[in-house]
Formats: C-alpha cells, sequence, structure tokens
C-alpha cells in the first residue's frame, strides 16, 4: 500500500500486516548469528503459524560480517523481491548493515513494501528505507534475556505489531534509568531514529528529515564520551533543529553512579532541544525490550508515560 505523507511527493510504503500461512524470511545484514538462537526464534514464528526460510548467506562469516557486502546485499534485494515473502527478519545486529544500506532495491520495496524487523545496527537500514522510500519498517526483535529465555512480553508485542490491527502503546518504565529524564508537553510526528550510532552514522546520506519528528535514540556498550561526541555534532551541524519530540529508549552498559553519568549528559543536550522528552521506554538492548513501527505517526504524552500510535 502506498500514500502520501509529510505534505511533499514523497510517499510512504505501508506493509500489510501478516497472516497465518505467510512466508518470512530471516537474512543477516551485518554479522553473524548463532544458529541455536536464530532456530528457536523461528520456531516462535512458526508457533503463530507463520512459514520461516533462510536467505542463503544468512550463516555465512567473513571476519565481524555475515559473509561479503555482496552476499548480505542479494539475501536482502532477493528476499525484497519475492513475492512469496511477506516479512524480512534480520538474525541480529552488530556491525554492517551501513555497508550495504544505500544500495537496496528501493524500487522492489515501493512495488511490494513488507515489514523489516531488526534494531540496533540495523537502524540503518530502517533510516535508508524509510528517507528513500518511506518504508514502515519495526524496530524491535525476538530478545532473549540474560538466562537464555525469551519473555512472554517480548513476544507477544512482536506478534501483534506484525499480525494484529495497528500499533500497541508503548509505557514508560520507571526502572529504566531514561525515565528521570521525562519533561512535560506532548508531540505528534512521525517516530524516526532507533540506534544513536547508526543515527549519526547515516548523517549526510541516509538521514531522513527530522523536522517535526519524534526522534527515537537507544544505546549499548558506548562510552559516555561517544553519546556527547554524537550528539554534540547532530545538535551542531543542525539536524536536530526543528524536533517535534524526543523519546529515550534504554541506555545500557553505562556506570549510572558517577559523578557524571549518561544520564546527566543527556540532560545536557535535551535540555537545549526545549521539546518535550518521554524517557523510561523499553526500546533497545535491555530487558523485557518492545516493538515499535519507524515511520509512522506516533504521539507522545510525557504526562500519560505513553508513546502511541494514532490510526
Amino acid at each position: 500500500m502506498r500514500v502520501s505523507f509529510g505534505g511533499g511527493d514523497s510517499v510512504a510504503a505501508i506493509p500489510s500486516k501478516l497472516k497465518a500461512g505467510d512466508r518470512v524470511r530471516f537474512v543477516s545484514p551485518a554479522s553473524t548469528p548463532e544458529r541455536e538462537g536464530i532456530a528457536r526464534r523461528a520456531e516462535i514464528l512458526e508457533s503463530w503459524g507463520l512459514k520461516v526460510d533462510f536467505g542463503r548467506h544468512a550463516f555465512e562469516k567473513k571476519a565481524y560480517l555475515a559473509g561479503t557486502d555482496e552476499e548480505r546485499l542479494a539475501d536482502l534485494n532477493e528476499a525484497i523481491n519475492d513475492p512469496e515473502i511477506r516479512g524480512i527478519f534480520s538474525t541480529r545486529g552488530g556491525k554492517g548493515s551501513y555497508r550495504i544500506a544505500d544500495r537496496l532495491d528501493f524500487d522492489g520495496v515501493q512495488k511490494d513494501p513488507k515489514f523489516p524487523i531488526g534494531f540496533s545496527d540495523i537502524t540503518m537500514l530502517h533510516l535508508s528505507l524509510y528517507k528513500r522510500c518511506g518504508l514502515i519498517g519495526l524496530h524491535g526483535a525476538l530478545a532473549a534475556e540474560e538466562d537464555g529465555n525469551f519473555s512472554a512480553e517480548n513476544s507477544e508485542a512482536l506478534r501483534r505489531a506484525l499480525m494484529q490491527p495497528g500499533f500497541a502503546a508503548v509505557l514508560s518504565r520507571p526502572e529504566e534509568p531514561t525515565s528521570a529524564l521525562t519533561t512535560g508537553g506532548t508531540a505528534n510526528g512521525r517516530l524516526i531514529g532507533g540506534n544513536l550510532d547508526m543515527v549519526a552514522m547515516a548523517v549526510g546520506w541516509a538521514l531522513p528529515d527530522l523536522r517535526g519528528a519524534i526522534l527515537l535514540l537507544e544505546v549499548v556498550n558506548m562510552h559516555i564520551g561517544q553519546v556527547d561526541r554524537q550528539l554534540t555534532m547532530l545538535r551542531k551541524a543542525g539536524h536536530l533543529n526543528g524536533l517535534g519530540g524526543v523519546a529515550l529508549g534504554q541506555f545500557t552498559g553505562f556506570d549510572l553512579k558517577s559523578d557524571f553519568s549518561v544520564i546527566n549528559l543527556l540532560r545536557e543536550h535535551l535540555d537545549a532541544l526545549d521539546v518535550p522528552v518521554l524517557g523510561g521506554l523499553p526500546l533497545g538492548h535491555g530487558s523485557r525490550p518492545l516493538v515499535v513501527p519507524i515511520g509512522t505517526t506516533a504521539r507522545l504524552d510525557t504526562a500519560a508515560g505513553t508513546l502511541s500510535f494514532p490510526d
């Protein structure tokens, strides 16, 4: 389905929801996954009535990449152009999606939109696909907890996003450290973003126009100085001018007890933007992460603590 959006000539490519009997494919645009973990994820998807197959190079390994750029790109474009494939799952993030994100078959995407599902390094694919053809993607995955099990909350969030009408609102969790950064106010705009490292790397070639948007940010295993450098660049280069609001997901792997923590740093940068901020969202690499659509219209309500998606 294709509809106009944003008041310009751009067109949104909106995938249809999946149903039992539909076929989905795992591909590896970035790093190599563990076979056992992907097999368990496939079992969950099959329990929903979906048929699962795999890209030809899904388990290849070339240093930190799942095969060569050409192999990973071929798997993605084959899934894009296979009419039987109705959803494209990334096996994992890691590193490497940014190497091929400008070479996807964007014409094929617009002819037959289907959900790309993933997060972390896969943010680069979401950004590029939205910028070039307005494709709505799903930020999230079937994520295992530290004990190796898959939480029912996480699995149900993905199943609902894929197979039920509309998209469920996400509620801020007080136990998430970024909840301390919630301000006041509301914002309406297209939800764009994901992993901060990828948002910053996309500048100049894959980053969509963020004016009026709600910017989603999550981070894992970065030094506070890296976060500072990336946010400083985005601000001083003007890429955050005109933002509608900021939705903060999970910032994991930081020392929160230091005299100047990542929360202090984020407050400095976000205060300068003077827009509504909703923190504490369970989106990213933390415990029991949920799923949100990237590129669709969202409403951020700080008083209610919700990020919702009106029809």
